[in-house]
């Protein structure tokens, strides 16, 4: 929120210059080719992972990291990658899930499992991410495999669901413009990132149109990382920053202007003033998908057959 870096701007007397990207491959491609300037940024935790890998980053100032015990085990454990948190630090936690407009069911008996996608009542106003990880991962953790799985029979077995039970349903393969699909009400099943829906619907109308929810066995999440660069000139600020967010009220500021839920930063819960998208708790059980090297080739073919077969 611009409210917090005007603080961090009056608190340590600089300026907070701020780019947003749509993917983290706009990201990654930027700073590949050579541009400067970008002391912190903010990737998705695949990303941390290459980034790390390619030297891109800097080591966080642990002495700097008094904030370091804020942040929640659970989130670290799943922190494969990086877990002294030595080049990155959690800033958001979230994972998709699926959204059902209640205004337009006619059986509210519906499963709360992947299999929704073959319920027929949704037949042409269903929808599931335009990304692979997504739903072949989805279709992994229905088939109860490993969401980041590249055995090859598992992988078929995956890709076999989406053709032949879910992709009939379904209208497109959309991961940008379903939440307004939804809130106009041409989408009445979606799997997504809840803030896409929930963002284009009036908060006063959630309990009424929005059921989100994600299946109890899991499914896919991300983690956004603060990390710095190596060719960062401010280092020094680049630290205060990354523990400036974490301080419990500064970061229940952020909670509460995209109502997300209190996952990362836990003792920031005593600060949040408003009601969360979804409970925390529905994360427990979602993986992060990791960064699979030569094995997201096979993603990449899977993915042809799905988007572009008969």
């Amino acid at each position: 929120p611009d409210s917090l870096l005007k603080k961090f701007e009056q608190q340590f007397n600089c300026k907070v210059k701020l780019d947003s990207y749509s993917t983290c491959d706009e990201m990654y491609a930027k700073i590949k080719a050579g541009a400067k300037g970008y002391d912190v940024v903010v990737p998705s935790n695949d990303f941390v992972s290459i980034m790390m890998k390619q030297g891109m980053l800097r080591e966080i100032d642990q002495s700097k990291f008094t904030n370091r015990k804020r942040i929640n085990p659970v989130i670290i454990e799943k922190m494969d990658y990086d877990p002294q948190m030595k080049y990155s630090v959690p800033y958001a936690f979230s994972a998709t899930g699926i959204i059902v407009n209640k205004t337009k069911v006619t059986n509210s008996n519906y499963s709360r499992h992947y299999d929704i996608f073959s319920d027929p009542q949704f037949k042409g106003h269903a929808t599931m991410m335009d990304e692979m990880r997504e739903v072949l991962g989805c279709s992994l953790v229905f088939n109860g495999f490993d969401l980041n799985s590249v055995n090859d029979s598992e992988l078929e077995k995956a890709c076999n669901t989406v053709i032949n039970d879910w992709k009939p349903n379904l209208s497109k393969f959309d991961a940008e413009g379903f939440g307004k699909s939804f809130s106009s009400g041409d989408f009445w099943l979606c799997q997504g990132y809840p803030e896409i829906v929930f963002g284009e619907v009036d908060e006063s109308r959630w309990d009424e149109t929005i059921d989100f929810f994600i299946p109890q066995d899991g499914g896919p999440a991300y983690l956004d990382s603060l990390c710095i660069l190596k060719g960062a000139k401010h280092v020094e600020l680049a630290n205060e920053f990354i523990n400036y967010i974490h301080r419990p009220e500064v970061y229940a500021k952020f909670l509460d202007a995209f109502h997300f839920p209190c996952f990362v930063n836990l003792p920031a819960a005593e600060y949040v003033t408003t009601t969360p998208m979804y409970e925390a708790s529905m994360m427990d059980s979602c993986e992060l998908k990791n960064d699979l090297g030569e094995g997201l080739d096979k993603y990449n073919s899977l993915w042809q057959d799905i988007r572009f077969g008969d």
